[in-house]
């Protein structure tokens, strides 16, 4: 292995938006990588025509090499944005000839369709429809209006959205830019350890890197344990050497990702030490046949034990028993000299980090994972959560400090606790993700890294799976579907978390402009957001946030809220602090859920958590606009977020999920406080639960565990709760949140993008798009469903489906600026 760069472009992740992940989308056919191994057909797009996702070749710019962490990346040629064609005033609708029959049913009588201003729209009586040359979007807001007001509109397989096309793709004739393409979205992962990815982050990780998508992966620590790199067989004969059990653990996560990348464990990276920020070196790694891929090695010391006082760590640094954390320097790296981090150090190298690769989105651990019940210990290694608040100080200050770069999204990802939860892969994901750990594991022992110190990290050779973690993922955070909402007048509002902040997106009416994304006064929001609207038309939002005080102790999170001034108003309230139902940090490091919210008949507002003890906690808004204190309403092994919906008499109903199944609370009538904590029969469940009011009670959707599949049972509440309908409705093997509208399924697929089922019975389709956290759908009046996600790029994208049988979703429509980066 070369220790020198092997000429520019390797380390400037500036260059990767242009000329090589162009190369890379190639080499996987971009997006539709995946769709080789579709259950079912995609769509696919008109001969002649470009896919909506497809990359050009064309605008490239290529930025100078730089190879410094030491401070910001200089600027690159940018590549200048292409314009979001949007109408300036509401257009009148054009005929959709065929949309309102369907295949084997008879013909339905038109209505015609108002827009915002009560202008008609389409055909009158059985007039034949003009002939105009209009732009993809002014056809496609035309669909939303006609679908929206009530026409019955129905979609012959794919014929009606040919015609409509890409709402961000306007007919050239019209004079206006071709689409531009999407982002590839550059994603930064830091991690405590060497395998802490490969158990907890994959199969995302493997997922991004298959796409195409620039991925560095930042190890906090060397994880140099004992130094014994021996299975339990050979570990009381072998020889302890931290150093070159360090290197191993490189070796094996150079082999896991060359393997992920190109297929061949072999392929050479070139290394090279890199100055940091914080005053230190790091060892840079860039994977020679994919340079998009780089590994970037820290090499400070590990706590060597999950649980017990370990004053010389990351936990010990952070809390202030150290002033300094040493390096430990593995074996045939090319950093030689030693050094030592403070607190702020190592915060300041992250933001180096940071500052180079300009990320889009950032994959953390989860930084509250809390403790057992039973012992108090800890349910993840130390390294692993107080590396993860680390990384949030150094996002803060990034967000903070830095003006000139993109917008970023947060993923956290839950540790050990995973081995105790039902497993969320079907068995070929978990089978791909063993075999990576396999590779990781150097279970064949041949020395194909020529390294003395071994090609792997024979300590997991034994059980490479770990605790079954190669079994599932789990998000911490992020996993509400409510964060897209509609308003009375048909508007759409988005609200999600980039760079720390709330972020909001708008399109007031069906056919006005989008705005966004406007960052919400207020930091430190921790991913994921839940809306509700409440009796008078407006909407809340509401989200957990952290706060860092000046000493260690002072590290909290805590429920917080906004609402509209007024019903369609783009101006808020402040953020309002409900506080948090744990009192210390220390007692439960402050593993509170993201809130459910709802509000049931009488108009009363109330948001619940599951708390540090895996039990119920709620607070309810009095008449006045007071809140009541924290109450506590039961339950045991509560895991993940809670969800909570109202039925049709307004009662409302909170579900969470268990290790075992899924309880509920429902409320005697409404305004009454909730009943007891009720078992709901319902079978073992990964942990994610969407629920929706609907059919006179509450309909829940989740996941079958070792499988993916979705499934869902309608609970009511008359007389207690009551399960019934519970039904399978299949799906394309994802895991994670799954969003519920109308007619409309989406989540996650195995492959990393979205997959969703316009109606019961038809088959599962994926999109082309990848995505942070969870998808959000919502009602866009009564005929319309709009399904939001945020990619990879930190970006939102749009799509909508008229709510009836054999409908398809329209093209995604991407929403601001591309890739657009923060305000100074």
């Amino acid at each position: 292995m070369s220790d020198s760069w092997q000429g520019p472009g390797t380390w400037d992740p500036q260059a990767w938006p242009s000329e090589q992940p162009v190369q890379a989308y190639e080499a996987h056919q971009g997006y539709e990588g995946y769709r080789e191994h579709q259950p079912y057909p995609a769509q696919q797009p008109q001969q002649g025509q470009p896919h909506p996702y497809s990359y050009p070749h064309a605008q490239i710019h290529q930025a100078p090499p730089q190879a410094d962490l030491a401070g910001p990346a200089g600027p690159a040629d940018p590549v200048e944005p292409l314009a979001v064609a949007e109408p300036a005033e509401a257009p009148e609708a054009p005929e959709a000839p065929e949309a309102a029959e369907a295949t084997g049913s008879p013909r339905r009588e038109r209505r015609p369709a108002r827009g915002k201003g009560g202008g008609r729209g389409g055909a009158r009586g059985g007039a034949r429809p003009r002939r105009r040359r209009r732009s993809g979007l002014v056809k496609f807001v035309a669909f939303c209006v006609v679908a929206a007001s009530g026409s019955l509109l129905l979609f012959r397989g794919d014929e009606l959205l040919d015609r409509l096309g890409s709402p961000t793709a306007p007919d050239k004739a019209a004079g206006t830019p071709a689409p531009e393409p999407p982002d590839p979205g550059r994603v930064l992962q830091v991690i405590a350890h060497p395998d802490d990815d490969l158990y907890f982050m994959n199969p995302d990780l493997r997922y991004s890197i298959s796409a195409g998508h620039p991925v560095t992966s930042v190890y906090l620590t060397s994880g140099e344990a004992d130094g014994i790199n021996a299975g339990s067989a050979k570990a009381a004969t072998t020889k302890p050497d931290k150093a070159a059990y360090a290197e191993a653990r490189q070796n094996g996560i150079r082999a896991a990702y060359a393997k992920m990348a190109t297929g061949d464990r072999g392929s050479p990276w070139t290394r090279t030490v890199v100055p940091t920020k914080g005053g230190g070196h790091a060892e840079v790694d860039v994977l020679v046949a994919k340079p998009q891929v780089n590994l970037v090695w820290l090499q400070l010391r590990e706590a060597g034990t999950v649980y017990d006082t370990a004053p010389d760590s990351l936990h010990g640094l952070w809390d202030g028993k150290v002033a300094r954390l040493d390096s430990m320097l593995a074996s045939g790296t090319p950093v030689q000299q030693k050094f030592s981090y403070t607190k702020d150090q190592v915060v300041q190298t992250l933001v180096g980090v940071l500052e180079q690769y300009r990320p889009t989105t950032v994959r953390s651990q989860d930084p509250t994972p809390g403790r057992h019940p039973d012992t108090k210990r800890y349910t993840d290694h130390q390294d692993h959560f107080y590396g993860a608040r680390f990384v949030q100080m150094a996002t803060a200050a990034y967000a903070k400090d830095v003006a000139d770069r993109p917008h970023f999204a947060v993923q956290n990802y839950s540790g050990y606790i995973n081995g105790s939860l039902p497993s969320t892969l079907d068995p070929d994901e978990a089978k791909e993700k063993l075999d990576i750990l396999g590779t990781y594991a150097w279970l064949d022992r041949e020395n194909h890294c020529n390294s003395p110190a071994g090609c792997g990290d024979l300590k997991v050779s034994d059980q490479p799976g770990g605790n079954r973690w190669s079994d599932s993922i789990n998000y911490t955070r992020g996993t509400s579907t409510s964060w897209l909402t509609s308003d009375a007048e048909h508007g759409l509002w988005a609200f999600k978390v980039l760079d720390g902040q709330v972020a909001l997106w708008h399109r007031p009416g069906l056919v006005g402009r989008w705005k966004g994304p406007d960052l919400l006064p207020g930091t430190g929001m921790d991913p994921g957001v839940s809306t509700v609207t409440l009796a008078d038309g407006r909407i809340a939002a509401f989200g957990t946030r952290t706060t860092f005080g000046a000493k260690p102790t002072d590290y909290k999170r805590e429920v917080v809220y906004v609402v509209q001034k007024q019903p369609g108003a783009e101006e808020f309230t402040e953020w309002q602090s409900l506080g948090t139902p744990e009192t210390a940090d220390e007692t439960w490091t402050s593993d509170i859920s993201a809130p459910a919210v709802s509000v049931d008949g009488t108009g009363q507002l109330a948001a619940y958590v599951r708390d540090g003890a895996y039990g119920l906690r709620g607070r309810v808004q009095r008449a006045d606009g007071s809140w009541g204190p924290w109450e506590k309403y039961g339950g045991t092994d509560l895991h993940g977020s809670p969800a909570t919906a109202t039925d049709g008499a307004g009662r409302r109903m909170v579900f969470c999920a268990t290790s075992k199944s899924v309880v509920g609370w429902v409320q005697p009538k409404p305004g009454a406080p909730l009943g007891q904590v009720t078992a709901t029969g319902l079978p073992d469940t990964t942990l994610p639960l969407t629920a929706d009011g609907r059919e006179g009670g509450v309909r829940l959707w989740f996941r079958k565990p070792g499988s993916g599949n979705v499934r869902t049972a309608l609970i009511t509440g008359e007389g207690g709760l009551k399960v019934s309908q519970m039904t399978d409705l299949g799906g394309l093997q994802g895991f994670g949140s799954v969003t519920a509208s109308g007619h409309v399924l989406a989540g996650r697929t195995a492959g990393g993008q979205l997959g969703s089922e316009a109606g019961p019975g038809r088959p599962w389709e994926r999109s082309p798009l990848m995505f942070v956290g969870a998808p959000s759908s919502t009602m866009t009046g009564k005929s319309l469903v709009s399904l939001a996600v945020v990619g990879l790029d930190a970006r939102l994208y749009v799509t909508s489906s008229a709510d009836a049988p054999n409908a398809h979703l329209a093209p995604w429509q991407p929403v601001g600026p591309r890739n657009a980066p923060a305000s100074p």
